[in-house]
């Protein structure tokens, strides 16, 4: 219960830091902004800005200091969602229960969304005031985003999900794949909050990145379990859309029930790397948990 409670002040927090950002765009291209709010402002678990959170205020780091990381991390998800919805890219009409942005608007409208949010990301963290977050930790956290979030992290794994497509993949093959695609923003969402904080101590640093990676890993495993057990309702995106796609998954290389099986591992595992940590962990650990109990 406190962290559905926290889970939900969180929410609360980033969704109106989020409009500001956008309320506070010039009215230079209405249409544009319009795309950009769709894209972002409709709803979502919010889970990698709750995870800056959470990290950040374990850490000694305030909600207000976090602000500006939680916010750039979601801007910069959910430019990935948006181009990823495109025909060039997985071809989705729907997301959150809503039309995709480019079936909202136009493809063109989509595309230039995306960058705009995407370079938004950067602007917040660089814009913030300098009595929250000082220049130094200002460059920590606009490098961490950018390799996350580039050819090292999201972008290079999303381009080894489309070159896969159509092809067996062997297990370790698709832990690449979704390491990159989809743990790398969960690794940085934990880092960010740790950066924010000032947390130099390399031990806990790699601790830290060590329970991302694999509840990273954990939540891509449920996300392709439910794609097969869940409903277009209650993912907010079309069932099913793996099979079509031709995707390989967890259930699909291990079989449903070992997915499961592989995904329970992860969040002891995942545990296991808090167990070092000289903090009140207990959030941190809570929320493996729902990671991995997602609609179970």
């Amino acid at each position: 219960m406190q962290l559905e409670c926290k889970v939900s002040d969180y929410k609360e927090r980033i969704d109106r830091v989020l409009h500001a950002q956008l309320q506070g765009q010039p009215k230079l291209a209405p249409v544009l902004l319009l795309a950009m709010e769709h894209g972002l402002l409709l709803g979502g678990k919010r889970l990698r800005p709750v995870l800056v959170y959470v990290t950040g205020e374990m850490l000694g780091a305030t909600a207000d200091e976090l602000d500006y990381a939680a916010a750039a991390i979601e801007c910069i998800h959910a430019y990935s969602l948006i181009h990823d919805d495109l025909p060039a890219m997985d071809d989705d009409d729907l997301r959150r229960n809503q039309p995709t942005v480019h079936k909202a608007f136009d493809e063109a409208s989509a595309i230039l969304a995306g960058d705009a949010l995407q370079t938004l990301a950067f602007s917040i963290i660089a814009d913030a005031p300098a009595t929250l977050l000082s220049p130094a930790v200002k460059v920590t956290l606009i490098s961490t985003l950018a390799q996350a979030s580039g050819y090292q992290g999201m972008c290079g794994g999303q381009a080894l999900d489309l070159a896969a497509e159509d092809h067996q993949l062997s297990l370790d093959e698709l832990e690449t794949i979704h390491r990159h695609k989809t743990g790398a923003l969960i690794r940085c969402a934990v880092l960010l909050g740790a950066q924010t904080a000032q947390c130099d101590d390399p031990g806990q640093l790699e601790a830290l990145a060590e329970y991302a990676q694999r509840i990273g890993l954990a939540f891509q495993v449920q996300d392709d379990i439910l794609d097969l057990t869940s409903d277009t309702q209650t993912l907010g995106k079309p069932q099913g859309s793996d099979v079509r796609q031709h995707k390989s998954t967890y259930p699909a290389l291990l079989g449903l029930d070992k997915a499961r099986d592989m995904a329970l591992a992860l969040e002891r595992q995942a545990l296991q790397s808090l167990d070092n940590l000289p903090y009140n962990t207990e959030i941190l650990e809570a929320f493996a948990h729902l990671i991995v109990s997602r609609n179970r």
